[in-house]
């Protein structure tokens, strides 16, 4: 059994013992340390925290101690139960609430379940704020609330209709041409609660005919929930059968969005951003910002319409940060998480869907060939592993120095820019691997590039 504490939240395996997994002591330690956080720095007026879940099989249990521990701290809780992480993101903001926690373990299996953790802005904590729950969660320095005092619960099922009501009422989202393109559309929910919002949203856009796959909300994944393309074998040969004009995979939480095109094709994570981006910036020119492991191919399509692409560390909260900095009008990161700040701070799926369907519809293409429209690059994902004596940061400015003579961001882990491609190198947090992402305009010399540096880093440890 595992559990993971880190800055963005707190993940864990269920069952074990109290020390193994995420135990109800467990989430009532973090939940206690993090009401403690917000009640000495939040400068919202009410007293709200916004509770929402995914379709987890643990998740009643775990919504059951989350808010029998934030009464217990004096916090009255807004609970939305079944809602994907970007609708709890627009509750807070919504409720004027001190703040929220999504439960749900992204696209781990079934046996995990987190701990998100949202600010008063509906937005991720930040990496002080999240070190600070950690001390306090250690220290035990938290204080309950007396019997005169104990919060209320306050249940309200109306946030997946606001949600899709908000995407509706965005400028960009066409709902007209939508309707006139008649689209035929496919989708792959996973069994969580895309299986609930996603149906309804496509409803409400003007889509008459939703093939649907995996949509009952029952937290029993019918696949690996990381919509990946090995994991994506139903719906890529349902619309290989030519039932949909285009196919639409999200996660357990509803944060990723990966495409399908009408030939079984996948359209690839990474390029969920870049038609996203392209539509946007059609319409309203501005800079635009993803992570530095993300595709090169957002920024050539942002430097095509005439505005500035930028680059942030990988973390949905670096991304955000960058693009409030640069006053971005579109960003994300290359997994499929779409941030669309006209919406709000916060990678949404529903966002990315009624976008794409816009865009799709005003271009009068197929998706193949929508797809086939950008610049073709592949990502290779690797890893080497070293020996816990190896300083992994020594190593990485050592490769710094080699390939001085190209573009070097050294932000987070060590990526090079070449002409035509680029590698980025991490470490990670938890073991002696460094992480190796290369991207080229071919997969054979994206895994050579990778390779390549592997090779440089095994010999640099000799």
């Amino acid at each position: 059994m595992t559990l993971i504490k880190s800055i963005s939240g707190i993940r864990g395996t269920i069952g074990g013992t109290p020390e193994d997994g995420l135990s109800p002591l467990a989430i009532v330690k973090f939940v206690s340390a993090y009401a403690t956080l917000i009640r000495n720095t939040t400068t919202a007026t009410s007293n709200k925290i916004v509770v929402g879940r995914d379709a987890r099989i643990s998740g009643p249990m775990v919504k059951q101690v989350v808010i029998g521990t934030l009464t217990g701290m004096g916090f009255d809780v807004v609970d939305i139960d079944l809602a994907s992480t970007p609708t709890t993101e627009i509750a807070v903001a919504m409720e004027k609430a001190c703040g929220g926690i999504i439960l749900t373990a992204s696209h781990n299996p079934k046996q995990w379940n987190a701990l998100k953790l949202l600010n008063q802005d509906g937005e991720f904590l930040n990496a002080v704020e999240g070190n600070e729950i950690l001390r306090i969660a250690e220290a035990e320095a938290f204080v309950y609330a007396d019997v005169d005092s104990l919060g209320k619960v306050i249940v309200d099922d109306s946030y997946q209709q606001k949600h899709i009501q908000s995407v509706l009422d965005l400028e960009l989202v066409d709902v007209e041409a939508i309707k006139a393109a008649n689209f035929s559309v496919a989708i792959d929910c996973v069994n969580s609660v895309g299986g609930i919002v996603l149906p309804a949203l496509l409803k409400q856009l003007g889509v008459n005919q939703v093939h649907e796959l995996y949509c009952d909300a029952t937290g029993e994944f019918a696949h690996n929930p990381e919509p990946l393309p090995e994991h994506l074998t139903g719906i890529a040969d349902l619309m290989k059968s030519g039932k949909a004009d285009v196919g639409f995979v999200v996660d357990p939480d509803v944060d990723r969005l990966a495409l399908v095109c009408e030939n079984g094709e996948m359209f690839g994570e990474e390029y969920t951003l870049v038609a996203i981006g392209d539509y946007v910036l059609s319409h309203t020119p501005g800079s635009t910002v993803s992570n530095l492991s993300s595709s090169r191919a957002l920024r050539d399509v942002t430097e095509q319409h005439g505005c500035t692409y930028q680059a942030a560390a990988v973390g949905e909260v670096n991304v955000v940060t960058k693009m409030k900095e640069t006053n971005a009008v579109f960003g994300g990161e290359g997994n499929g998480g779409v941030i669309y700040p006209a919406s709000h701070y916060g990678r949404d799926a529903l966002v990315g869907i009624a976008l794409f369907l816009t865009h799709l519809a005003k271009k009068g293409m197929k998706t193949s060939e929508l797809r086939a429209s950008y610049p073709p690059y592949f990502i290779s994902k690797q890893k080497v592993q070293l020996t816990p004596e190896i300083d992994v940061d020594a190593i990485l400015e050592q490769v710094k120095i080699q390939f001085a003579q190209y573009d070097i961001t050294d932000i987070d882990g060590v990526k090079i820019d070449f002409p035509e491609k680029w590698v980025h190198l991490r470490k990670s947090n938890t073991e002696p691997i460094v992480r190796i992402y290369a991207e080229a305009h071919t997969m054979d010399e994206a895994e050579s590039l990778g390779g390549e540096l592997i090779t440089i880093i095994e010999n640099m440890c000799k």
